[in-house]
C-alpha cells in the first residue's frame, strides 16, 4: 500500500464531495412523487444502517483494506476472488459514474463533442492527480468543497430571488402513501449513494485518526442526506413532478428559470461545475478503490504502475457499458440494483461481519 497519510478533514471533504457525486443532478428518489425528499431520508437512514457494518469490520482489521480482511476472514483463496471481484465492481462503478458525467457535458455544454474524447480527458486527468498520491487528492478535496459550497449557496440564493419556488408543488403530503416511498427509498436511495461509500473501506487504513472515523462518516451520512433531500423538494417545488420526471438533469432545468432583472439568467454554468467537481472525485475515488484492490491481491510494489493499464479499461467500459444513455439510466435505476449492488453492499459485508463476530468469540472462548 502507498505510505500516506489523509487527515480527518480531507477525508470529511472526499466523502462529502463522493455522497453528492451524481445524485446532486439527476432526478433522485422521484419515484416517490412529491415525497422524493422523504424516500431520501429514509434511504440515508438505510446507509446508516450499512455505514455500522463496514464500521465494525473496519474496527476489526484497521491496518488492511476491504480486499485485506476479505482474504483474513475468508482464507487465502475464497478471500483473493472475494477481492478481485470487489475490484471489477469499484471499477464498473467508476466507468458508470464517467458515462453519467460525459453524457452531462454533452447534454448542456459540449454538444458536439465526442463522447470518447471527453470521457479520455477526464481520466488522463484523475490518473494524474491519482499517480501523486491520495494526499494529493485529499488536499484537492479540501479546496473544492469550499468551492462547491459556495456555488451551492449562489444558486440557491438566485433560484429563491427569482420567485419560481412554489410549495404547493410539494403538496399534499403522502398523496400516494407509504408504497412508493418505500419501494424507492429501499434499495434505490439507500444504495445510491450512501451504500456507495463502502469504497471509503479501501481508503480508510491511511487515515491518520481512525478513532473519528465513526463521527466522521456519519456526519457526512447525514449532511448530504439532508442537502440531497433539499434539493429534490426544490428541483419539485420550481418545476413541478411532471417536469422532474421528465427531465433527465433536473437541476440543469431549476437553475436555469433563473432570470433576474433580465440580465442574471442562463446560469446553468453553476450546475455543471458543481456536477464537474462532484463527479472528479466520485470517479477518482472509486478508481483509486480499484487500483489499490489490484495493487493489494497482486503484491504489486506501487499504485503508480497500474493507473495507465486500469484508465484504459476504465474508458473502454464507460463506453461500452450502455448503447445510450437511456438505456444507461434504465440499468442504473433498474437492472443492476438487486443483482449487483445487493451482494457487494450488503450480503458479503453481513457474512463477513457475521464470519468475523463467530470467529471472534471462539477465539475468546479458546483463551
Amino acid at each position: 500500500m502507498e505510505k500516506a497519510k489523509v487527515s480527518i478533514i480531507q477525508l470529511f471533504a472526499m466523502m462529502f464531495l463522493f455522497e453528492l457525486g451524481s445524485a446532486l443532478v439527476v432526478s433522485y428518489g422521484v419515484g416517490a412523487q412529491k415525497d422524493a425528499w422523504l424516500a431520501i431520508l429514509l434511504g440515508m437512514c438505510g446507509g446508516i444502517v450499512l455505514f455500522f457494518i463496514y464500521y465494525f469490520l473496519f474496527r476489526q482489521y484497521p491496518d488492511l483494506p476491504l480486499t485485506g480482511y476479505a482474504r483474513k476472514i475468508f482464507g487465502k483463496y475464497i478471500g483473493w476472488m472475494i477481492g478481485l471481484l470487489y475490484t471489477v465492481y469499484f471499477l464498473y462503478a467508476a466507468a458508470r459514474n464517467l458515462r453519467d458525467f460525459g453524457d452531462l457535458l454533452l447534454s448542456s455544454t459540449l454538444p458536439k463533442t465526442p463522447l470518447l474524447a471527453i470521457n479520455i480527458l477526464l481520466v488522463l486527468a484523475i490518473c494524474y492527480v491519482l499517480s501523486l498520491g491520495v494526499e494529493v487528492l485529499g488536499r484537492t478535496a479540501e479546496v473544492f468543497i469550499v468551492v462547491t459550497i459556495f456555488l451551492g449557496f449562489t444558486g440557491n440564493l438566485l433560484v429563491f430571488l427569482s420567485g419560481n419556488v412554489d410549495l404547493h408543488n410539494l403538496q399534499p403530503f403522502l398523496e400516494n402513501g407509504w408504497k412508493p416511498i418505500m419501494t424507492t427509498a429501499f434499495p434505490l436511495t439507500t444504495f445510491f449513494p450512501f451504500g456507495e461509500a463502502i469504497i471509503f473501506t479501501m481508503l480508510l487504513p491511511y487515515l491518520n485518526r481512525p478513532e473519528l472515523v465513526k463521527k466522521v462518516w456519519m456526519s457526512v451520512l447525514i449532511s448530504s442526506g439532508l442537502i440531497l433531500s433539499y434539493t429534490a423538494s426544490l428541483n419539485i417545488a420550481v418545476l413541478s413532478v411532471g417536469e422532474v420526471e421528465r427531465s433527465t438533469f433536473p437541476l440543469l432545468s431549476t437553475i436555469g428559470k433563473v432570470n433576474l432583472f433580465e440580465f442574471i439568467q442562463r446560469l446553468d454554468a453553476l450546475v455543471v461545475l458543481t456536477f464537474l467537481i462532484t463527479m472528479f472525485f466520485k470517479i477518482s475515488i472509486y478508481f483509486y478503490g480499484a487500483v489499490i484492490g489490484l495493487v493489494d491481491i497482486f503484491k504489486l510494489k506501487s499504485h503508480q504502475q497500474m493507473l495507465l493499464p486500469a484508465g484504459i479499461i476504465l474508458t473502454v467500459l464507460s463506453m461500452t457499458i450502455a448503447s445510450d444513455f437511456a438505456e444507461h439510466i434504465e440499468e442504473g435505476l433498474n437492472v443492476i440494483q438487486y443483482p449487483l449492488h445487493m451482494p457487494f453492499m450488503v450480503i458479503i459485508p453481513m457474512f463477513m461481519l457475521f464470519v468475523s463476530v463467530v470467529r471472534n468469540r471462539f477465539k475468546n472462548k479458546a483463551n
